[in-house]
């Protein structure tokens, strides 16, 4: 390591609070963010940034109001995923919805899409893979968990992002 690599910044993580929200036929949400974001058009599970003051449950259930037009009725945490990508490091706090008020609607330009594995939209962010698997693995599933069309992990600026994953057996 060289001197100008310990004047390198360290970022700061992001905590992420994302709604897993599932149907009782085994389908799940997927958004594609919206224009003007960083990966705009990347499919991802919906959610956001945790704001001061806030827990991961009260961020998540402001989130799906503003991007779902939904009240969650029940959160349950889950597991969780650290992603370096270039724009951001990012704590992602994965958690488990099944019951919620309304029906979800895109209210920020995003598309909506009800998944069943394999996932057939694409491109996915990275940040969506690990939760695939772990839903495969909790369902017995043993096939693709995506289309190999989504299977390109890169930030559609060409920079690999990297991750460090585990389920939270606390949880």
């Amino acid at each position: 390591m060289s001197d100008s690599d310990d004047a390198l910044p360290q970022r700061r993580p992001v905590a992420v609070a994302v709604g897993v929200l599932l149907h009782p036929d085994g389908s799940f949400l997927l958004a594609s963010r919206p224009q003007g974001k960083p990966c705009a058009g990347y499919w991802e599970f919906p959610g956001g940034k945790v704001e001061a003051g806030e827990s991961v449950e009260q961020a998540l259930r402001r989130e799906l109001r503003e991007e779902l037009a939904i009240e969650v009725d029940a959160v349950q945490a889950w597991n969780s995923c650290r992603i370096d990508y270039p724009h951001a490091l990012v704590d992602l706090q994965f958690c488990k919805v099944h019951g919620w008020r309304g029906q979800p609607r895109p209210c920020e330009g995003q598309q909506l899409a009800w998944q069943q594995l394999p996932v057939q939209v694409h491109p996915l962010l990275p940040g969506t893979l690990p939760v695939l698997r772990w839903l495969a693995a909790e369902r017995g599933w043993l096939g693709a968990t995506h289309d190999d069309a989504a299977a390109a992990v890169q930030d559609p600026g060409g920079d690999a992002s990297s991750s460090s994953c585990a389920a939270d057996a606390t949880r």
